[in-house]
């Protein structure tokens, strides 16, 4: 790969990892559109496990107690501390490792700029529709649910509704945080939902694809892989850290903007 390619794909997968854009879909279009050979495994591999460390690093302080607290809940048989956050993420991952396992061999018939073009702009469309319910709410100053007050119901709508996130374009923080706002959850709180909600989801699928990469004979370009890695990692956790930061002032709109403007683009280009 030539080092542009990997400077702009590797801050193209961390800085639409966690924003509700699809990263996966852009990871299709940008070589497309640029006329790039595809990446590859191997780097699609690396650059996935730089945004698991940036999400791991951020969420640092709060991923010890959760898995502490998971532990005693296992031991006392009863919910204690963060515990019911942690089955929450547990539980809430299981949608879409099943779906993912279910859709695997068929997964190559979704990565269509048509495809990704109607799911990019219908569940932008559905953002909007959740982020103005989610406003309307606090206009008739009912409080919403943190990421502490989760319930079976609400675990399970996020957990299929991350499941959809298989299909390009559909964007798996997009969908997870559209559903936490149908359900009452406040921005900044689904937006934290959907970021912990993906650490299992990104370390299984860096898991099953470097198995997949172990089984074959490919050389590596470590000094390539190294470089992506690094900088998806930096990239996602600042991405990570202003989108929590500024949620609240800014809102979605922004992206429900560009999710049709790109959307209109593909539909230009590819019909």
């Amino acid at each position: 790969m030539d080092l542009i390619h990997i400077i702009v794909l590797a801050l193209v997968q961390g800085l639409s990892e966690f924003l509700p854009i699809s990263s996966s879909a852009h990871l299709i279009l940008v070589p497309r559109l640029f006329g790039w050979s595809d990446q590859g495994l191997a780097f699609d591999v690396a650059t996935h496990f730089g945004t698991l460390t940036a999400v791991l690093w951020y969420f640092r302080k709060d991923i010890q107690p959760l898995f502490t607290d998971w532990i005693k809940s296992i031991q006392l048989k009863q919910n204690t501390g963060d515990s019911l956050l942690a089955w929450g993420i547990i539980l809430g991952t299981i949608p879409a490792g099943l779906a993912g396992f279910l859709i695997n061999d068929y997964s190559e018939n979704l990565r269509n700029p048509l495809i990704i073009a109607c799911t990019t702009v219908l569940f932008g469309l559905l953002l909007w529709y959740a982020d103005a319910g989610a406003q309307k709410q606090l206009a008739n100053k009912i409080k919403p649910r943190t990421e502490h007050q989760l319930n079976l119901k609400i675990i399970l709508f996020i957990g299929f509704a991350q499941a959809l996130a298989l299909i390009p374009g559909t964007s798996r923080s997009g969908i997870t945080i559209t559903a936490a706002l149908l359900m009452g959850m406040s921005r900044t709180a689904a937006a934290r939902f959907s970021f912990l909600l993906s650490i299992p989801l990104i370390l299984a699928a860096s898991l099953m694809k470097t198995i997949e990469l172990s089984q074959s004979a490919t050389h590596l370009p470590w000094l390539d892989l190294f470089l992506g890695t690094s900088l998806s990692a930096v990239s996602a956790y600042f991405c990570i850290h202003y989108f929590i930061k500024l949620l609240d002032s800014v809102g979605m709109m922004p992206f429900i903007i560009y999710r049709l403007f790109l959307g209109a683009l593909l539909f230009w280009l590819f019909i």
